[in-house]
Parts: structure tokens; C-alpha cells; sequence
């Protein structure tokens, strides 16, 4: 090749290099005349598990622009090319983006950790949306599903128990088929419901056991009145909001499951059958039949209960769509014989996304079915009252029967028995998002909830008591009743430089209808039909039939208002108009305000040098006002006509007809129980390793309902129901969560919850309504007692006060001494509430342990009463250390058996691996062995010192009808595919 040509592809190469050159400056030249452009940017912040991060704000740099990310993390902003984005969220590091008009969207955008106020990221529900919990200015408590009760749980809100300090979760039995009492703050009502109002994604009013445990992702606990007031006439109790399982993965199958044994974990120590022929020996009892028995009448009702449950889930999702389904089972066999509790469940939710992401629609599911025996309570009298050498048959294998009152065979009782119960459950919602706006969104829900209890019962001809009485006896009953509910409202979040407002206004619609029916039969040819055919009983009354319904309405205007200045001042706004049926004319509709403010001390310039130590302080301050309707029910206001009790002759037709006439008063005034409360809160974070939070609070509520008498005439009927009384609670809190030690292949982690609440009666009359005193606990049906009560309602004490004599001890003759006048003898509530747990991990090992503790509380011990008469011997059985009581007189109430009931419980420990999945092919392995209410600390005599509160019947006493809990040891395991 010539010198020529080479030279000439040389000035070609180059050539084309210096157009490359030219060309790249045009375009870069062109990049920066079109700056300016705008830009819709849309992207999703998480964090560094993947896990969205709702809330976050997006704000363009320099500039007043900005919006927060929803619920899935995704944001949309539009914004110059050329301009920074600030992508930031409190407990993480602030991340820059550079603003293209080449990017590649949607953004995705990882936030790294800052473990100083990681806690203050956390995303509470708050009624009607979400809020970090470092905006917060109310008392919420939040637990996440792995901080929830662990082990065997019959009833959902039994996940809570020692877990949310000021909650009094109460499980006063160890029935499978029962649930737990719920007090949140002490209860602030004397005939309606204490319960706190139940909130399942988004929907209130629900059943909490149509969610099941397995299914909660968290719970978030309002506690005081500018929390719990945008629900209106139902928060004066407190709100608890369940957050179920919705996260759609990529094909993710998951399987949770145990199996446990069970037993009873302590009885009442009675005379055996050689104890008491040694008593009959020793003192030369005449007249004492053996009846050559050994029998343990309270084991003889118990078995080694089996229970064991199993979850499969199974979530799909992709950028726009997603689905979660989920099938429970749920086998206890109870430690009481044929007390089996069996419940299936399904749960299945699903959302898409469309308009670019604008609109977001969900629908979900949840649905179970409870099928048990209902057991009759009269066997655990019987059982403690039979003599031990009585045995359970006799030679000819049929049971042994023994005349006497209340000394029927508990066995026979529990054998002769078809009870079979059925509850359905169903809540089924359909929600719509709509972004209208940046930050301005609209959110629509309807919800629909069924619940239906469906009951036999059919005791044959043969059977003691009632069989043999009523020659067979059966009946059948179904109550079901329906909520459906319509809410709505629009939310606007937008973050202004230091400035970030939060507004919601909203409107709700609720329905509910209840009705059902039930019938009855006595005196069966044969037993053959049992409950199925109650026409073949031939003794038919007029009360055997009955039926009823009932509807109620409530509309509800709504709106919230949140500020936020520089991070560290914040004030928030409600307020509520509750239109509802159940109320009087003259108060159709009710108003609910609450306001309050919170200050983040830290972030002041003057704590600087408090960094090393003190990582958040925070106060809050609030008040509200808040309602409870459910003391109201349906008609209760209006005039009602009813079935009068005697008959009239209509000459018309020639027959005698029944009669109606007035049964209810009319009251236009009656309307909801209100509480007005004050919250203090101190919220810290020490040492990088000690989070927690105090409360001091003031509740006080007015206008109580109750059923007064009054004259007639003017009144056509002698009580009526009206708001009259006053009632206080007041206590402080205290929450503690610490990192006790972290290392890189053990960590320990601690938690504490410690609570105490004082409540007195402040007014029960006024010049319309008068009552003194309103005596409870009755302890008519025990021997010398009809008639008798063992507490009172009264002005200046606590709901569930004991009132009686004071016990001097016993005389020399084993007489009780007795002083002369009744007086306050303690009451049921507990003073201190504790719950405290840690957690270790160390490699693929985990390990835990939880207590749950009341202290200060009394319990009023009807069963020792009862059983401490010398008068039982020989033909009943008494304790084992009755014989050396000395008592030698009649039972008579008063504090000598009424108990100091504190007890600290070792509630559950439990041992846990994790596999090495990488050999399994699976994402994730973990079996473990748990126990449950291994030990009691406690000086109560009884069976067990946790009884129940619920009620004005028999708060806090322990009358024989106790059914035992169990000792349980399951192994289980979680696994994912």
C-alpha cells in the first residue's frame, strides 16, 4: 500500500473520531438547553430488607416541591431536569438523586439505616390511615407479629396478654371454647360493654376472632382520647387496630404448624378415699357409708389434651398486582373431656394497580367456622362435692347414683349430654384508592361482616336432673347478625421545606341488623331424634317458641388534622359528629374533639451535648372527649309494648286472647356514656439501646348508664334506663425496650411493661334518678346464703369493691368472730399490671421467655367458703387442710376467705433453630418447642388466681364453675418455600 493511501485512512479514522466529538458536544450542548424540562418521576423507597417505606419524603432540593410515599412505598413527583431529589425518612440516611431526562423509572430507592432513631420510623395505624410514630402526639402502642404471644391460642385477643402496658387482657378460664376479658385503662362503664372497639384492616366494629393469630402483621393500641377519638361514640373504651398479612412476595408458599399436649395444670387439693376412712375412723363417725370407692372426682373429668394447628399460605405479586391466600386449622381438645374446640379458617386478599399507579383497588376475606361441646358447669361443683369413695360405676357397670342435694354423678352428667354449638364468622371488604392529586388522595372502603352462633342441645329421658325431670329435653337456638358499613374520606399529605400538614375528612354509614330464634321441648317417647326433632317432645309451653330482630344505624362526619415543623413541634386535631338510632330524641347526634402536641426536646440546639446519650426525647400532650353507645340498645329510648300477664276474653271472636301493654319507659334524653380524657407522655431513647415511653393519664366519665326505678305513677313502668353517674380512672405506664447486647453472632434483647390504674364511682344519682347502693356479687344457690351479696356499687369505690364483715379469726369453740359492721374489704382490680420477656439469638439458636403478672388484686374464694363446712363430713368431701382449720361453725361471708390474688405467671419459653436452608432448597426453616403457664408465683389458694372481672354478676369470685388451665408443651415449626 502506498505512503498516500495510508495517510488518507489515517485523516478518515481521525476525521471520524473529531465528528464523534462534535456530534457528543452537540448533544451534551442540547442536554443543557433543554434544562428546564419537567419531568414525572414515579419510584418506591424501602428499606434495606426490601420492605416499602410508607411515608418517606420525596422533596425536590432547593425548592418548595415534595410529596410522601403510600402505603407501598411508591411516590410520584414531577420535577426539572437538571434538580436533586432528597429522598428521606427519620431513622434512615438521606439518599440524592440526580434528576435525567434519561433515568430509568420507576426508581428504586434503598434507604440505609441509622439505628439512633430507627424506632421512630415505625408505621402506626392511627384510625383512617398511618403515621410514623415520630409524628405521633397521642399514646399508641404497637406490637409486631413477632412480639405477639406465642404458643397455643384459642382466642385472638389472647396474642395481647402482657404485651401493651395500661391493656388488662383477663383469662379466666381454661375452656378452649372461651375468651378473654379486655380492659384498657380500667373500664369506664357500668352496664355497657368495657371492651375496647376492635379495628381489622380499616374496619371497625369487627369480632376479633374473625382474624386469626397466625394472620396479624401488627397491632397498634390507642389508648388515650385524642388517639381514640375519631372513632367517636364507640373509642371511650380504647381502640385496637389489627394489620393483617397482605404482603404478595413472588410465589412464596409458607406452612406454620405445632402440636402440643396439654395438661391440667393444678387442682384442688381434697381428701382421698384413704384420707377420709382414716377421718371417719378417727373420730367414730356414725352413719358414714363407704361405698368401697377410690374415686379422684376431679381427674376422673380431665384428659391429656392434644391440640395442634396448621397454617398454609401462599402470596404472589408482581409491580402492579398481588394476591395472599391462607388456610387455618385449628384442633384443642381441651383438658376437660368432650370439650373439643375445632375451628377452619380461610383468609384471601388481593389489590391491583392501574392509572400509572394512581389507583390502587384491594378486596379481602376472612372467614372461620368454630364447632365445640359447651360443657355444663354444674360438673366442677359436683366433682369437689362427691365423696372420694363413691366410684364412678357400680358392680353393674352403669353409674353410681347417690341421693342428696347438688351429689349427682359429674360424669354422668358430662356422658348424658349432646351439646354441639356452631359459629360462623365472615368479613369481606372491598377498598379503592385513588391518587387524585400529588399528596392528594381519596380512599373508599365497604365492608361487610356476618356472624351467626347456631346451638343444640338435647339431654336424654334417662339423664340426671333435667332428663329424668323433664323426661328428655331438647332445644335449639341460631342468633346471627349482619354489619355492613360504608366509609370514605380523602387524605392530603405534602412536605413544604420544614413544613409537613397531613388532612383527613371523611364520612361513614353503618348498618346493623341482629335477629334469630329459638324452641324448645320436654317429655320425649324416645331419644332417638335427639335436637332434630323437637315436635316429637309433647310437653309444649308458651315460651318454648320466641323470636326476635333489631336494627341500628349510626353516620359519622369525620376529619383529622396533622402538623409537623422542623421535625420537632407537633399538633394534631380531631373531630367527630356521630348521628346514631340508638339515641334519645333530644340527643341524635353527639360531638367528639381531641387535640394534642408533642415536642421532640432533643433536636433543640440546647441538647447538643446529649448525643452521646440521650438519642430521642419526646413530649406529648393531649385531651379529648370520646363516647360509648353500647350501653344503649336497640329501642331502648322509645316507648314499648310487650306481653302482659294476664289474658283478656274478645268477645268479637269468642275467645281469650293474650294481652300487651307497656314495657319500657320512653326517654328522650338518653344518649352515649362520655369520656373526657388527659394524656402526658414522655417518649426516650438511651444509649442507643433503651427505648421506652411513660403515661399519666385522667379519664373521667360522665353521664353513666343504668336502670333506675321510678314512681308510678307519673311513669307507666317502675325503672328506666338513663345517664346518670360519674366514674374516674386515673394511672401511669411505663414501657421499656432494650437492646441489651448485640454481637455478631448473638444479640439480647429485653422488654418491660408495667401499668397501674385507680378507678372510683363518683356519682350513681341526682335529683331525677336515686340509688345508695347497688349490691353485686350474688352468692345466692351456696348453703346459708340466699339472698346475700358479696360487693357493692357505691359512690367512692371501685366497680367490683367487696363489702362485708371483717374476720377477727375464730372463737374456742371454731366459731368465726366476727366485727359489727359491714366495710370496704378490698376490691378486684389490680393494682400493678406487669409483663416482661427477653430474647436471646446466638447463631442459628433462638431463645425466649415471657411473664405476665397482677398484683394487688382480690379474689373472693366462694369455692373454700363453700367446701370449709363442717357440716359436709362424712357424706361430702372437704379440703385436706380443713382438718386442722379448726372451723367448727356455719359458712359465713366475710374477708376471711377473701384473698390477696397477685401472681406472676411464667407464661411461655420457648427454644427455636433455624435449618441451614441452603441444603433444604427452601427460603426458610425454623422448628421449636415451646411451654406454656409452666409455674404460678402466687399465695392464692385456688385453683388458679387469674378469675375473671368481666360483668356486675360475679367480678373476681371463684365460685366452682373454674375450669382448669392447661401446662402445655407443642412443637412446632415455620417453613417457606
Amino acid at each position: 500500500m502506498s505512503i498516500m493511501k495510508i495517510l488518507h485512512r489515517v485523516k478518515e479514522k481521525y476525521l471520524f473520531r473529531l465528528l464523534c466529538l462534535i456530534a457528543g458536544i452537540f448533544v451534551f450542548s442540547s442536554s443543557l438547553m433543554a434544562q428546564g424540562e419537567m419531568v414525572q418521576i414515579r419510584g418506591t423507597v424501602s428499606d434495606q430488607e426490601g420492605l416499602p417505606l410508607p411515608g418517606a419524603s420525596v422533596a425536590v432540593m432547593g425548592t418548595t416541591t415534595g410529596t410522601i410515599s403510600d402505603m407501598e412505598g411508591r411516590f410520584m413527583i414531577e420535577a426539572e431536569t437538571g434538580s436533586q431529589l432528597t429522598i428521606s425518612f427519620i431513622g434512615f440516611e438521606n439518599q440524592v438523586v440526580d434528576v435525567l431526562s434519561s433515568m430509568k423509572l420507576p426508581l428504586d430507592i434503598m434507604l440505609q439505616p441509622n439505628m439512633v432513631t430507627l424506632d421512630e420510623t415505625v408505621i402506626v395505624a392511627v384510625g383512617y390511615g398511618t403515621m410514623r410514630k415520630n409524628d405521633l402526639t397521642g399514646s399508641i402502642s404497637s406490637v409486631g407479629s413477632e412480639d405477639l404471644k406465642k404458643g397455643v391460642v384459642n382466642s385472638t385477643e389472647q396474642v395481647l396478654q402482657g404485651r401493651v402496658a395500661g391493656l388488662s387482657v383477663v383469662q379466666g378460664s381454661g375452656d378452649p371454647a372461651s375468651g378473654a376479658t379486655l380492659r384498657l385503662r380500667g373500664g369506664t362503664s357500668l352496664t355497657a360493654s368495657n371492651n375496647p372497639l376492635i379495628v381489622v384492616d380499616g374496619i371497625p366494629g369487627v369480632d376479633i376472632n374473625t382474624v386469626q393469630p397466625t394472620e396479624i402483621e401488627s397491632i397498634d393500641v390507642l389508648k388515650d382520647a385524642s388517639a381514640t377519638a375519631i372513632y367517636g361514640s364507640r373509642g371511650a373504651n380504647g381502640v385496637i387496630i389489627i394489620t393483617t398479612n397482605r404482603e404478595a412476595g413472588e410465589g412464596i408458599v409458607e406452612y406454620s404448624g405445632y402440636v402440643a399436649v396439654g395438661q391440667v395444670a393444678n387442682q384442688l387439693d381434697l381428701l382421698s378415699a384413704n384420707q377420709w376412712r382414716q377421718y371417719v375412723r378417727d373420730n367414730d363417725v356414725s352413719g358414714a357409708v363407704d361405698f368401697g370407692g377410690d374415686t379422684d372426682w376431679q381427674k376422673e373429668l380431665q384428659q391429656t389434651s392434644i391440640t395442634q394447628s396448621h397454617t398454609v399460605s401462599f402470596s404472589n405479586g408482581t409491580e402492579n398486582s398481588g394476591f395472599r391466600a391462607s388456610v387455618n386449622y385449628l384442633g384443642n381438645e381441651g383438658v376437660i373431656k368432650t370439650t373439643k374446640l375445632e375451628r377452619i379458617g380461610a383468609s384471601v386478599s388481593g389489590h391491583q394497580y392501574g392509572l400509572d399507579g394512581k389507583l390502587k383497588v384491594e378486596a379481602g376475606l376472612h372467614a372461620n367456622r368454630d364447632e365445640w361441646h359447651p360443657l355444663n358447669y354444674m360438673i366442677f361443683e359436683r366433682a369437689i362435692n362427691l365423696s372420694p369413695v363413691i366410684p364412678v360405676r357400680g358392680d353393674d357397670g352403669d353409674y353410681t347414683r347417690v341421693s342428696g342435694t347438688n351429689y349427682e354423678n359429674p360424669v354422668e352428667i358430662m356422658d348424658h349430654r349432646t351439646a354441639d354449638d356452631k359459629r360462623d364468622r365472615l368479613l369481606a371488604y372491598l377498598k379503592a384508592e385513588l391518587e387524585i392529586l400529588p399528596g392528594l388522595k381519596s380512599v373508599t372502603n365497604f365492608s361487610y361482616e356476618y356472624n351467626s352462633h347456631k346451638s343444640n342441645l338435647f339431654i336424654p329421658t334417662y339423664a340426671v336432673i333435667t332428663g329424668q325431670t323433664d323426661n328428655g329435653y331438647g332445644q335449639k337456638t341460631l342468633g346471627e347478625y349482619t354489619n355492613q358499613q360504608l366509609e370514605t374520606y380523602l387524605t392530603y399529605d405534602q412536605v413544604l421545606d420544614v413544613h409537613r400538614f397531613n388532612l383527613m375528612a371523611g364520612y361513614s354509614y353503618l348498618d346493623n341488623t341482629y335477629d334469630g330464634f329459638g324452641a324448645e321441648r320436654r317429655d320425649f317417647d324416645t331419644d332417638l331424634f335427639l335436637y332434630n326433632n323437637l315436635s316429637a317432645g309433647q310437653d309444649y309451653r308458651a315460651t318454648d317458641v320466641y323470636s326476635y330482630k333489631g336494627n341500628s344505624k349510626l353516620v359519622s362526619f369525620f376529619g383529622r388534622a396533622n402538623y409537623t415543623f422542623d421535625g420537632k413541634y407537633m399538633v394534631t386535631g380531631t373531630l367527630r359528629r356521630d348521628g346514631s338510632s340508638r339515641f334519645g330524641a333530644n340527643n341524635k347526634w353527639g360531638l367528639f374533639p381531641s387535640g394534642s402536641v408533642a415536642w421532640r426536646v432533643s433536636d433543640e440546639a440546647f441538647m447538643d451535648g446529649t448525643d452521646g446519650w440521650l438519642g430521642n426525647l419526646k413530649l406529648r400532650v393531649g385531651y379529648g372527649i370520646t363516647g360509648n353507645q353500647e350501653g344503649i340498645g336497640e329501642y331502648k329510648s322509645l316507648p314499648i309494648l310487650g306481653v302482659g300477664s294476664e289474658m283478656y276474653y274478645d268477645a268479637t271472636s269468642g275467645q281469650w286472647k293474650q294481652s300487651y301493654g307497656p314495657i319500657q319507659n320512653p326517654n328522650a334524653d338518653l344518649k352515649w356514656e362520655s369520656t373526657e380524657q388527659i394524656n402526658i407522655g414522655v417518649d426516650f431513647a438511651l444509649l442507643d439501646r433503651i427505648i421506652g415511653s411513660v403515661e399519666v393519664y385522667q379519664k373521667n366519665t360522665s353521664d353513666l348508664l343504668y336502670t333506675y326505678a321510678v314512681p308510678q305513677p307519673p311513669y307507666l313502668v317502675g325503672t328506666m334506663l338513663a345517664n346518670v353517674g360519674d366514674l374516674s380512672n386515673k394511672g401511669i405506664e411505663l414501657t421499656l425496650n432494650a437492646n441489651l447486647m448485640e454481637r455478631s453472632n448473638f444479640s439480647w434483647d429485653a422488654n418491660l411493661t408495667l401499668s397501674s390504674n385507680e378507678q372510683k364511682i363518683e356519682k350513681l344519682s341526682n335529683q331525677a334518678y336515686e340509688t345508695d347502693v347497688i349490691r353485686s356479687g350474688s352468692l345466692h344457690g351456696l348453703r346459708g346464703m340466699s339472698n346475700q351479696f358479696s360487693q357493692v356499687i357505691k359512690e367512692g369505690y371501685p366497680v367490683g369493691t367487696f363489702w362485708g364483715y371483717e374476720s377477727f379469726g375464730l372463737d374456742e369453740e371454731g366459731q368465726f368472730i366476727l366485727g359489727e359492721e359491714e366495710t370496704d374489704l378490698g376490691n378486684v382490680q389490680p393494682k400493678l399490671n406487669l409483663g416482661f420477656g427477653m430474647n436471646f439469638t446466638y447463631n442459628d439458636f433462638d431463645a425466649s421467655f415471657s411473664t405476665y403478672g397482677m398484683f394487688g388484686q382480690k379474689v373472693l374464694n366462694a369455692t373454700a367458703m363453700a367446701m370449709n363446712d363442717p357440716n359436709r363430713l362424712p357424706a361430702q368431701n372437704v379440703p385436706d387442710d380443713f382438718l386442722t382449720s379448726g372451723i367448727n361453725g356455719d359458712p359465713a361471708f366475710s374477708d376471711y376467705w377473701i384473698e390477696d390474688a397477685s401472681f406472676l405467671r411464667i407464661q411461655t419459653v420457648t427454644l427455636g433453630y433455624t435449618l441451614p436452608v441452603e441444603k433444604l432448597g427452601l427460603s426458610n426453616a425454623r422448628i421449636y418447642l415451646t411451654g406454656e403457664n409452666l409455674f404460678v408465683f402466687t399465695d392464692y389458694s385456688g385453683i388458679d388466681p387469674e378469675v375473671g372481672i368481666g360483668g356486675l354478676e360475679n367480678p373476681g369470685i371463684d365460685r366452682f364453675n373454674y375450669y382448669p388451665k392447661p401446662r402445655t408443651f407443642s412443637f412446632g415449626a415455620n417453613i417457606s418455600f
